[in-house]
Protein backbone atom coordinates (compact mmCIF):
# COMPACT_ATOMS: atom_id res chain seq x y z
CA UNK A 1 0.00 0.00 0.00
CA UNK A 2 1.07 3.80 -0.14
CA UNK A 3 3.11 5.08 2.62
CA UNK A 4 -0.21 7.21 3.47
CA UNK A 5 -2.74 4.38 3.36
CA UNK A 6 -0.21 2.24 5.29
CA UNK A 7 -0.40 4.61 7.47
CA UNK A 8 -3.95 4.38 8.42
CA UNK A 9 -4.27 0.97 7.97
CA UNK A 10 -0.87 -0.64 9.41
CA UNK A 11 0.61 -3.99 7.82
CA UNK A 12 -2.25 -4.53 5.38
CA UNK A 13 -1.80 -5.34 1.63
CA UNK A 14 -4.18 -4.64 -1.12
CA UNK A 15 -4.58 -6.41 -4.34
CA UNK A 16 -7.53 -6.68 -6.72
CA UNK A 17 -8.70 -10.32 -8.37
CA UNK A 18 -11.29 -11.10 -11.34
CA UNK A 19 -13.57 -14.02 -10.11
CA UNK A 20 -13.41 -17.06 -12.79
CA UNK A 21 -17.07 -15.79 -13.19
CA UNK A 22 -15.50 -12.50 -14.35
CA UNK A 23 -16.35 -10.07 -11.48
CA UNK A 24 -13.39 -7.43 -9.83
CA UNK A 25 -12.73 -7.59 -6.25
CA UNK A 26 -10.43 -5.42 -4.52
CA UNK A 27 -8.59 -7.48 -1.49
CA UNK A 28 -7.29 -5.79 1.93
CA UNK A 29 -5.11 -8.50 3.78
CA UNK A 30 -4.03 -7.32 7.31
CA UNK A 31 -2.02 -9.54 9.34
CA UNK A 32 -1.19 -9.51 13.20
CA UNK A 33 1.09 -8.00 14.90
CA UNK A 34 4.50 -9.32 14.38
CA UNK A 35 3.52 -11.79 11.79
CA UNK A 36 5.87 -14.16 11.29
CA UNK A 37 4.21 -17.38 8.98
CA UNK A 38 6.98 -19.68 9.23
CA UNK A 39 6.83 -19.90 13.22
CA UNK A 40 3.28 -19.79 13.65
CA UNK A 41 0.89 -19.32 11.29
CA UNK A 42 -2.66 -17.82 11.97
CA UNK A 43 -5.58 -18.98 10.37
CA UNK A 44 -7.70 -16.42 8.26
CA UNK A 45 -10.86 -14.12 9.00
CA UNK A 46 -12.95 -13.03 6.04
CA UNK A 47 -15.02 -9.80 5.98
CA UNK A 48 -17.41 -8.49 3.62
CA UNK A 49 -18.02 -5.37 2.40
CA UNK A 50 -14.52 -4.60 2.42
CA UNK A 51 -15.35 -0.84 0.71
CA UNK A 52 -17.07 -0.15 4.12
CA UNK A 53 -15.91 -2.52 6.56
CA UNK A 54 -11.77 -2.44 6.56
CA UNK A 55 -11.18 1.26 7.60
CA UNK A 56 -13.92 0.25 11.04
CA UNK A 57 -12.46 -3.60 11.48
CA UNK A 58 -9.12 -3.93 9.96
CA UNK A 59 -7.83 -1.50 13.11
CA UNK A 60 -9.42 -4.14 15.30
CA UNK A 61 -6.12 -6.74 14.63
CA UNK A 62 -4.28 -5.30 17.55
CA UNK A 63 -6.63 -6.82 19.76
CA UNK A 64 -4.82 -9.17 19.91
CA UNK A 65 -2.28 -7.65 21.87
CA UNK A 66 -4.68 -6.80 24.92
CA UNK A 67 -3.67 -7.76 28.08
CA UNK A 68 -7.29 -7.34 29.14
CA UNK A 69 -8.75 -9.94 26.60
CA UNK A 70 -6.80 -11.17 24.20
CA UNK A 71 -8.02 -12.38 20.78
CA UNK A 72 -6.47 -15.58 19.14
CA UNK A 73 -4.16 -14.76 15.95
CA UNK A 74 -5.95 -14.46 12.87
CA UNK A 75 -5.40 -12.49 9.30
CA UNK A 76 -8.01 -10.50 8.22
CA UNK A 77 -9.24 -10.58 4.43
CA UNK A 78 -11.58 -8.02 3.51
CA UNK A 79 -13.12 -8.30 0.59
CA UNK A 80 -14.91 -5.52 -1.24
CA UNK A 81 -14.95 -4.10 -5.19
CA UNK A 82 -12.10 -2.65 -7.14
CA UNK A 83 -12.21 -0.10 -10.14
CA UNK A 84 -15.21 1.38 -11.38
CA UNK A 85 -17.43 -1.03 -9.14
CA UNK A 86 -15.99 0.22 -5.85
CA UNK A 87 -17.87 3.27 -6.41
CA UNK A 88 -20.98 0.99 -6.75
CA UNK A 89 -20.28 -1.15 -3.85
CA UNK A 90 -23.50 -0.74 -1.81
CA UNK A 91 -25.96 -2.47 -5.03
CA UNK A 92 -23.36 -4.83 -6.42
CA UNK A 93 -23.30 -6.64 -2.95
CA UNK A 94 -27.12 -7.11 -3.58
CA UNK A 95 -25.64 -9.68 -5.99
CA UNK A 96 -23.12 -11.49 -4.01
CA UNK A 97 -24.73 -11.70 -0.61
CA UNK A 98 -28.04 -12.34 -0.76
CA UNK A 99 -29.42 -16.20 -1.80
CA UNK A 100 -30.16 -17.14 -5.07
CA UNK A 101 -33.73 -16.85 -5.20
CA UNK A 102 -34.23 -14.62 -2.30
CA UNK A 103 -37.81 -12.72 -2.49
CA UNK A 104 -37.28 -9.26 -2.46
CA UNK A 105 -39.82 -7.75 0.55
CA UNK A 106 -41.72 -5.24 0.67
CA UNK A 107 -40.41 -3.86 3.93
CA UNK A 108 -37.35 -2.94 1.39
CA UNK A 109 -39.39 -1.74 -1.25
CA UNK A 110 -40.51 0.46 0.81
CA UNK A 111 -36.95 1.37 2.05
CA UNK A 112 -35.46 2.16 -1.13
CA UNK A 113 -38.61 4.44 -2.21
CA UNK A 114 -38.25 6.64 1.55
CA UNK A 115 -34.64 7.05 0.28
CA UNK A 116 -35.52 8.44 -2.89
CA UNK A 117 -37.87 10.71 -1.77
CA UNK A 118 -35.64 12.02 1.13
CA UNK A 119 -32.60 12.91 -1.24
CA UNK A 120 -30.20 9.38 -0.03
CA UNK A 121 -30.71 7.95 -3.40
CA UNK A 122 -31.35 9.16 -7.15
CA UNK A 123 -34.32 7.02 -9.04
CA UNK A 124 -32.06 5.52 -11.28
CA UNK A 125 -29.72 4.42 -7.76
CA UNK A 126 -32.50 3.24 -6.90
CA UNK A 127 -33.84 0.79 -9.33
CA UNK A 128 -30.03 -0.13 -10.71
CA UNK A 129 -30.01 -0.88 -6.15
CA UNK A 130 -33.27 -3.31 -6.61
CA UNK A 131 -32.39 -4.43 -9.77
CA UNK A 132 -29.37 -6.53 -8.74
CA UNK A 133 -31.79 -8.10 -5.87
CA UNK A 134 -33.93 -9.70 -9.08
CA UNK A 135 -30.67 -11.95 -9.95
CA UNK A 136 -29.19 -12.53 -6.70
CA UNK A 137 -25.42 -15.32 -6.92
CA UNK A 138 -24.48 -15.65 -3.27
CA UNK A 139 -23.91 -19.51 -4.18
CA UNK A 140 -21.30 -18.18 -6.87
CA UNK A 141 -19.83 -15.40 -4.37
CA UNK A 142 -19.10 -18.12 -1.72
CA UNK A 143 -17.41 -20.54 -4.59
CA UNK A 144 -15.05 -17.76 -4.92
CA UNK A 145 -14.21 -17.27 -1.40
CA UNK A 146 -13.67 -20.85 -1.14
CA UNK A 147 -11.85 -22.23 -4.14
CA UNK A 148 -10.50 -18.99 -6.12
CA UNK A 149 -9.34 -16.38 -2.68
CA UNK A 150 -8.96 -18.56 -0.01
CA UNK A 151 -6.04 -20.74 -2.00
CA UNK A 152 -4.16 -17.42 -2.84
CA UNK A 153 -4.55 -16.01 0.71
CA UNK A 154 -3.09 -19.96 1.84
CA UNK A 155 0.10 -19.64 -0.40
CA UNK A 156 1.09 -16.06 -0.30
CA UNK A 157 0.00 -15.47 3.51
CA UNK A 158 1.12 -19.41 4.69
CA UNK A 159 -1.95 -19.25 6.65
CA UNK A 160 -2.95 -21.75 9.35
CA UNK A 161 -4.79 -25.04 7.51
CA UNK A 162 -7.61 -24.71 10.40
CA UNK A 163 -9.18 -22.23 12.70
CA UNK A 164 -10.73 -19.90 9.90
CA UNK A 165 -13.43 -17.09 10.36
CA UNK A 166 -16.17 -15.45 8.30
CA UNK A 167 -17.71 -12.34 9.51
CA UNK A 168 -20.84 -10.13 7.79
CA UNK A 169 -22.70 -7.28 8.31
CA UNK A 170 -26.87 -6.67 7.16
CA UNK A 171 -26.99 -8.30 3.40
CA UNK A 172 -23.32 -9.68 5.05
CA UNK A 173 -25.01 -11.49 7.84
CA UNK A 174 -27.15 -12.90 5.63
CA UNK A 175 -24.52 -14.31 3.44
CA UNK A 176 -23.12 -15.20 6.76
CA UNK A 177 -26.57 -17.07 8.15
CA UNK A 178 -26.86 -18.55 4.10
CA UNK A 179 -23.12 -19.82 4.28
CA UNK A 180 -23.24 -21.53 7.61
CA UNK A 181 -26.73 -23.46 6.59
CA UNK A 182 -24.65 -24.82 3.46
CA UNK A 183 -22.45 -26.57 5.92
CA UNK A 184 -19.15 -24.72 4.20
CA UNK A 185 -16.34 -26.63 5.82
CA UNK A 186 -13.52 -23.89 4.99
CA UNK A 187 -15.05 -21.60 8.10
CA UNK A 188 -14.89 -22.86 11.88
CA UNK A 189 -16.76 -19.64 13.47
CA UNK A 190 -18.89 -17.46 11.86
CA UNK A 191 -20.09 -13.69 12.83
CA UNK A 192 -23.82 -12.65 11.47
CA UNK A 193 -24.21 -9.02 12.35
CA UNK A 194 -27.77 -8.39 11.65
CA UNK A 195 -28.46 -10.29 8.65
CA UNK A 196 -30.86 -9.26 6.35
CA UNK A 197 -33.61 -11.69 6.84
CA UNK A 198 -36.05 -8.43 5.39
CA UNK A 199 -38.75 -11.27 4.71
CA UNK A 200 -41.00 -14.33 6.35
CA UNK A 201 -40.63 -16.28 2.59
CA UNK A 202 -36.92 -15.98 2.58
CA UNK A 203 -34.35 -18.61 1.88
CA UNK A 204 -32.91 -18.69 4.91
CA UNK A 205 -36.17 -20.07 6.42
CA UNK A 206 -36.38 -22.63 3.52
CA UNK A 207 -32.66 -24.08 4.14
CA UNK A 208 -33.37 -24.48 7.75
CA UNK A 209 -36.32 -27.18 7.19
CA UNK A 210 -33.46 -28.83 4.52
CA UNK A 211 -31.25 -29.35 7.47
CA UNK A 212 -32.90 -32.34 8.92
CA UNK A 213 -31.08 -34.38 11.76
CA UNK A 214 -27.81 -33.09 10.88
CA UNK A 215 -25.74 -30.86 12.84
CA UNK A 216 -23.36 -27.82 11.90
CA UNK A 217 -19.75 -28.09 13.67
CA UNK A 218 -18.95 -24.25 12.51
CA UNK A 219 -19.90 -21.52 15.73
CA UNK A 220 -22.34 -19.31 14.74
CA UNK A 221 -22.61 -15.80 16.47
CA UNK A 222 -25.53 -13.46 15.85
CA UNK A 223 -26.07 -10.39 16.67
CA UNK A 224 -29.02 -7.34 16.75
CA UNK A 225 -29.25 -3.78 17.36
CA UNK A 226 -31.36 -2.30 20.22
CA UNK A 227 -32.33 0.72 17.75
CA UNK A 228 -33.69 -1.96 14.99
CA UNK A 229 -35.84 -3.49 17.56
CA UNK A 230 -37.04 -0.23 18.76
CA UNK A 231 -37.17 2.14 16.47
CA UNK A 232 -40.19 2.83 13.93
CA UNK A 233 -38.81 1.43 10.64
CA UNK A 234 -39.98 -1.33 9.41
CA UNK A 235 -37.88 -2.70 7.36
CA UNK A 236 -35.60 -3.00 10.55
CA UNK A 237 -38.38 -4.08 12.75
CA UNK A 238 -39.00 -6.91 10.38
CA UNK A 239 -35.24 -7.66 10.12
CA UNK A 240 -35.09 -8.45 13.93
CA UNK A 241 -38.29 -10.29 14.26
CA UNK A 242 -37.32 -12.86 11.90
CA UNK A 243 -33.94 -13.51 12.81
CA UNK A 244 -35.21 -14.08 16.10
CA UNK A 245 -37.25 -16.62 14.42
CA UNK A 246 -34.09 -17.88 12.71
CA UNK A 247 -31.87 -18.16 16.24
CA UNK A 248 -35.17 -19.57 18.07
CA UNK A 249 -35.40 -22.73 16.01
CA UNK A 250 -31.60 -22.84 15.92
CA UNK A 251 -31.35 -23.34 19.43
CA UNK A 252 -34.38 -25.49 19.59
CA UNK A 253 -32.57 -28.03 17.83
CA UNK A 254 -29.57 -27.52 20.03
CA UNK A 255 -26.97 -26.01 17.52
CA UNK A 256 -23.91 -24.07 18.66
CA UNK A 257 -25.12 -20.82 18.18
CA UNK A 258 -24.83 -17.67 20.64
CA UNK A 259 -26.24 -14.29 20.47
CA UNK A 260 -26.44 -10.41 21.75
CA UNK A 261 -28.54 -6.93 21.35
CA UNK A 262 -26.29 -4.30 21.00
CA UNK A 263 -26.80 -0.48 21.73
CA UNK A 264 -26.08 0.67 18.07
CA UNK A 265 -28.33 1.49 15.17
CA UNK A 266 -28.06 -0.47 11.66
CA UNK A 267 -25.64 1.80 10.44
CA UNK A 268 -22.98 2.32 13.66
CA UNK A 269 -23.45 -1.30 14.65
CA UNK A 270 -21.26 -2.97 12.53
CA UNK A 271 -17.68 -2.03 14.74
CA UNK A 272 -19.76 -3.05 17.54
CA UNK A 273 -20.67 -6.49 15.75
CA UNK A 274 -17.20 -7.61 14.75
CA UNK A 275 -15.84 -6.69 18.01
CA UNK A 276 -18.57 -8.66 19.65
CA UNK A 277 -17.76 -11.84 17.10
CA UNK A 278 -14.02 -11.69 18.01
CA UNK A 279 -14.79 -12.03 22.28
CA UNK A 280 -17.50 -14.36 21.58
CA UNK A 281 -15.89 -16.59 18.97
CA UNK A 282 -11.81 -15.84 19.02
CA UNK A 283 -11.01 -15.71 22.77
CA UNK A 284 -8.00 -17.12 23.89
Amino acid sequence: MSTLWNGCLADTDYFEMRSGSGHDYGVWVTTPPGYDPATAPAPAVYVLDGNWAVGLTAPLIVTQLDPMQRIQPYLQVSVGYAGEDAQHWDRLRNRDLVPPGEPIAKELIDAVEMGVRMGARTREEADAYLAELRDTHADAFLAFLTTELHPRIERDYRTATSGHGLFGYSYGGLFSLYTWLTGSTLFETIGAGSPGVAGEDSRIFAQLQELGDSRNAAKLHVTLNERELLGDLPIYQSLTKNTATVLHRLTARGEAVTSTILRETHVTGLQASFLSYLRTCRAQ
